[in-house]
């Protein structure tokens, strides 16, 4: 099975429940999967499969967590053409930056060549006010494709 690394970018915690929650579910499947709430670009496999789970902090900014690998991923000129990623963004649309934050981390990924597997997820609270019952919906839509 696969190897996938979750990325969490959370301000008050409720994405790291969804992160979680995706975990056990991709481990149900016998994925091996390890979450960082921290993320740091050296220590993450640039072979496996990266999920973002983030949320957008004030105005269209990124949680304080995974500002650091933001600016890791500013600051590297590496070519992750073999990498693969998929986005869940978190967010509230009563806010006119909805969901920009985690657009940032996608923006960087794609101007060093990776690549998703799946079109992104933009979870909106006040719609989805258990955020993560959508998001492991769009999981299970794909998850049969990770190899």
């Amino acid at each position: 099975m696969a190897k996938i690394e979750i990325l969490v970018g959370t301000t008050q915690g409720g994405t790291e429940y969804v992160a979680d929650d995706m975990a056990a579910q991709l481990t149900n499947l016998g994925h091996q999967v390890a979450i960082h709430l921290s993320p740091n670009l050296t220590d993450l496999d640039l072979n496996s499969l990266w999920i973002i789970v983030c949320s957008t902090h004030g105005a269209g900014d990124l949680p304080d967590n995974i500002e650091p690998f933001y600016q890791q991923l500013i600051g590297t000129n590496e070519d992750l053409s073999s990498l693969k990623y998929a986005l869940c963004a978190i967010g509230d649309s009563s806010y006119d930056t909805f969901c920009q934050g985690p657009e940032k981390i996608i923006y960087q990924l794609d101007l060093l060549h990776a690549k998703a597997i799946v079109n992104k997820i933009q979870v909106d609270v006040q719609m989805d006010p258990v955020p993560e019952d959508a998001a492991l919906a769009w999981l299970a839509e794909w998850q049969s494709n990770i190899k």
